[in-house]
């Protein structure tokens, strides 16, 4: 058994090499060569985990990574603001939801393609509004190293999306990975005092597009979700005629958000832009037939919006 053991982890460190992608801001070649991320293995280490869940998207390998939680208190100040406490409880309850608190989970997807190991958000790491940090465990437990990863797409700025992105001691949390951010939302966080020490640390590595831009053309697109933020990105991963939209922050709850996409939420920085694009985009995600990932809703946040009436529903994948 010790020697099984010891065979996967070999396995797991074969060489790989380094995708370096092609945007208006290139990030520094002075990277080290990154041993690759091996194919999922099923030991017991990594197939009982609950903090991961592997999934396909076509010929794509990709796994759900458990980060933490986040809770909201239904006291009118986060979701539904300027609305009755009883509205919010009364949609909650509908949905066999507790009415005093909102649950938010927090979880990255990791996505392996030939040579390439992707990472769409990096998780809250040590946030004081979140219970996270597990990104790192989740990672390993999924058979990847941080030095294995060669891009990660920020969906933006916030720190349960951006946090993971260095460790305690400020060096970064994925040595040989791209940074891949909206040219706005770089600028947004540039600008930000309280984040000088992550943009000092990032800026070699951080490569800028367009809003809406073929990133990694055939494999990942930017969608622009105005309103959360000056440059909010979704990301539609595909293979083959398969699609995933992984939406960011479009949508944080996953009743609320998507049965009242209409009301403000305080963590949107322009409210009523924020609230057009989200049902602008679950209008989308209904009419097409989308498979969405979700950051915040229940892990693993996989699943579908469905047309109710004239609002919407959410549709795990079972």
């Amino acid at each position: 058994m010790i020697l099984n053991k010891a065979f996967v982890l070999l396995a797991a460190l074969a060489p790989v090499m380094l995708f370096s992608a092609c945007s208006q801001e290139q990030p520094s070649q002075e990277t080290e060569t990154a041993p690759p991320a091996a194919p999922p293995t099923e030991s017991a280490e990594t197939s009982q985990s609950p903090d991961i869940f592997r999934f396909k998207i076509g010929a794509l390998d990709a796994v759900a990574l458990k980060d933490g939680d986040i809770n909201a208190a239904n006291d009118g100040k986060t979701f539904g603001v300027g609305r009755p406490t009883s509205d919010v409880a009364a949609v909650l309850a509908a949905a066999g939801q507790p009415t005093d608190v909102l649950h938010l989970s927090i979880q990255p997807l990791l996505v392996r393609s030939d040579s390439q190991v992707l990472l769409f958000d990096t998780g809250a790491a040590d946030a004081s509004f979140a219970k996270a940090g597990r990104l790192p465990a989740s990672l390993l437990a999924a058979g990847v190293e941080p030095s294995q990863v060669t891009d990660i797409f920020i969906s933006h700025r916030h720190q349960d999306h951006a946090g993971g992105l260095l460790l305690a001691d400020g060096a970064l949390a994925f040595p040989n990975a791209t940074v891949h951010l909206s040219a706005p939302e770089w600028e947004a966080l540039k600008a930000d005092r309280d984040s000088s020490n992550l943009v000092s640390a990032i800026t070699p590595k951080v490569a800028t597009f367009e809003p809406g831009a073929a990133i990694l053309p055939g494999l990942v697109t930017a969608v622009a979700v105005n309103g959360h933020t000056p440059g909010h990105s979704a990301y539609e991963i595909t293979s083959g005629d398969q699609r995933l939209l992984y939406i960011g922050d479009s949508a944080h709850h996953y009743v609320i958000s998507v049965q009242r996409p209409e009301w403000t939420i305080a963590y949107d920085e322009n409210a009523p832009t924020a609230e057009a694009s989200r049902r602008a985009l679950l209008q989308r995600a209904a009419d097409e037939n989308l498979r969405i990932y979700s950051v915040h809703f229940p892990f693993p946040g996989l699943g579908h919006v469905r047309k109710e009436g004239e609002s919407f529903v959410w549709a795990p994948e079972q």
